[in-house]
């Protein structure tokens, strides 16, 4: 229960930071992890198990029989995804089949895939979970719905092949709804932590969120974000566009009444993260100092750094990669693997930038040949941070020797 544990003390202290009342909030708009799977008793809301994070590779032995089996291209074909541990459903399906060994001492005893035949446990991604905490309602948006490899993109519903291939019962899949409902999720418990009636309005996964916090609301427009890893999407319109590039075809967003948005997507799974790990090997002392040491050599002297710590994402999509460093000589010092580390992020978003911008949607329109279409409360553009804002070295990432 740690997540909803933590996401009501981070409502209270905002409230509390802001001196706002619940009362004076006109509703709640939900961003959540995306992928990362739970699975609950229907009638105590308790967890079977912990929740399975969208990083974690236990699944992969599941992936490559599916791989061997020949059904990679039938699932993109229906869900716009790579196959992969990645995703939700196979998340899911190791729940089912191996909670009840680690069950949580709040849990029942009964087999947990019977009991998830029989009606009494549901599933969900963090958005799930977390409208169903604060509404009673087993609830998620298409965006978020699209991440589980259980839902089928063009048809817009749970895609019954594809719950029996993962032998989730379809009881225990949420009701789809758009990202912003005018009919709303359902309210807070007056009685509950807020003490008031809140309306829950909305969700998105935090890429989605991303692409329409950053105003991407025509077909052509793209934002890319950093953060634990790199995610660049591109809006294609009402038209779910396939690629030839290892990228992902998914849900962008859908406004309440309107169709719903697609989108082209180019995942990177380890980014931020890798600053991360040459500080708990003791690189770097804080992620500040990664900027003065980069800086401080004129290339990285022959070494690539490859941070598979979780396998590869787009294009590549190789769920046994893992991290590597090669060039190395008696020559090299921290600041040079230091400095490879942005190096390789760089080289690798750019190859996925042009992957999105060699799509068939990308060559009919972009943001800069033609005017927002949305009211002008919406048009507003952030513009790109510039290397000095960001942090990030911005001499060359050319090494020598090679």
């Amino acid at each position: 229960m740690e997540i909803w544990e933590n996401t009501k003390d981070v409502v209270t202290t905002g409230l509390d930071e802001a001196d706002l009342d619940p009362e004076q909030l006109e509703a709640i708009g939900i961003t959540n992890q995306r992928e990362t799977t739970i699975v609950w008793d229907k009638e105590t809301g308790k967890p079977v198990h912990n929740a399975l994070v969208w990083q974690d590779r236990r699944t992969t032995d599941r992936v490559e029989e599916i791989q061997e089996a020949d059904k990679v291209e039938w699932i993109r074909e229906k869900t716009g995804l790579e196959c992969d541990a990645y995703f939700s459903a196979t998340k899911t399906e190791w729940i089912l089949d191996n909670a009840e060994p680690l069950k949580m001492e709040a849990s029942r005893g009964e087999d947990v895939r019977k009991r998830a035949e029989q009606g009494e446990l549901l599933m969900g991604t963090i958005d799930t979970w977390v409208i169903y905490n604060l509404t009673g309602n087993h609830i998620t948006d298409v965006s978020n719905a699209s991440r589980t490899m259980l839902y089928n993109i063009r048809d817009l519903e749970w895609d019954d092949e594809l719950l029996e291939e993962f032998g989730v019962p379809k009881s225990m899949v949420p009701e789809v709804r758009p990202s912003s409902d005018e009919n709303t999720y359902g309210s807070t418990d007056a009685d509950g932590f807020l003490g008031a009636e809140v309306p829950v309005a909305g969700a998105l996964g935090d890429q989605q969120a991303a692409l329409f916090g950053q105003t991407c609301f025509d077909e052509g427009d793209a934002k890319n974000t950093y953060g634990t890893g790199s995610f660049y999407l591109m809006n294609t319109g009402t038209e779910a566009v396939a690629s030839d590039h290892g990228l992902l075809t998914t849900i962008g967003f859908q406004m309440s009444g309107e169709p719903v948005q697609y989108a082209l997507e180019g995942a990177i799974f380890i980014t931020g993260a890798a600053i991360e790990w040459l500080e708990d090997v003791d690189l770097i002392n804080n992620a500040a100092q990664t900027a003065e040491l980069a800086r401080s050599v004129d290339s990285t002297d022959g070494v690539y750094m490859v941070p598979a710590f979780t396998g590869l994402g787009a294009p590549h999509w190789d769920g046994r990669a893992r991290g590597t460093i090669v060039g190395m000589t008696r020559g090299t010092r921290k600041e040079h693997i230091v400095r490879a580390r942005p190096c390789v992020s760089t080289v690798v978003q750019s190859r996925t930038t042009s992957s999105v911008s060699s799509s068939p949607t990308s060559s009919r329109r972009t943001s800069r040949d033609r005017r927002s279409t949305r009211p002008r409360r919406w048009a507003r553009r952030t513009p790109p941070a510039s290397p000095s804002a960001t942090g990030t070295p911005s001499t060359s990432c050319e090494t020598t020797g090679r």
